[in-house]
């Protein structure tokens, strides 16, 4: 497991499914499992707290990414305020200017490289966000923008929202096209830390592909 602490309430792990099976998870039931996953999230956080003296109190925000060969999670420790009120930098985010939650978003996704020939592939690992929006309307209106092309989606509804996924490839793409791209879709949704995985379980698949020329078609 390849740990990197951030900064005092910050820390960030990846772990590979190879390490998962050796810890004597199996790499489905993590997700389908509830008990097994925080069996094995509470196992890596113990480890992180041996190594990187941080320790857990109060709430969490954790953030899973998975890759195609491990998981790379990020957890940030809330700062509980005079009246206990628990709140999260990254929350912070809504109140920064676009192109500040733009680098930030960027930050969070970004794969770590590694210099390890073992490890090269990740370079190529996909580039993938979820944004949620409040109404489908705000979706509709994004679709009518120009310059949203060269990048895969697909749109759900889940608990009364609406969840674009967005898939860059970064061989495909200049980063300078995905900053331009990101820009104009904070500006109808905000960033969700749901995954995925969660919205292909619970959600409803609304548009599989290609979300804002079908979008057009209809409306």
């Amino acid at each position: 497991m390849e740990i990197e602490r951030i900064n005092e309430h910050t820390v960030k792990f990846y772990i590979s499914y190879m390490d998962i099976e050796e810890r004597g998870f199996d790499r489905d039931e993590i997700w389908y499992n509830r008990e097994k996953s925080e069996e094995l999230f509470w196992e890596m956080m113990d480890e992180i707290n041996h190594e990187e003296d941080f320790s857990i109190e109060g709430p969490l925000w954790i953030q899973v990414q998975a890759l195609d060969r491990g998981l790379e999670v990020l957890v940030t420790k809330a700062h509980l305020s005079k009246d206990l009120q628990a709140s999260f930098d990254d929350e912070k985010l809504k109140d920064l200017p676009v192109d500040d939650r733009i680098e930030s978003l960027l930050d969070q996704h970004f794969k770590p490289k590694s210099t390890d020939s073992d490890h090269s592939e990740f370079e190529d690992e996909p580039l993938d966000f979820v944004l949620m929006f409040n109404d489908i309307e705000d979706v509709i209106s994004l679709s009518k923008r120009s310059g949203l092309e060269g990048f895969q989606t697909k749109l759900y509804s889940f608990e009364g929202k609406y969840y674009l996924y967005v898939e860059f490839v970064e061989e495909e793409i200049e980063e300078e096209d995905i900053d331009n791209i990101l820009s104009i879709l904070l500006e109808y949704g905000h960033e969700s830390q749901l995954t995925i995985h969660r919205l292909e379980e619970y959600g409803k698949v609304i548009i599989q592909e290609d979300v804002f020329n079908k979008l057009n078609q209809y409306f």
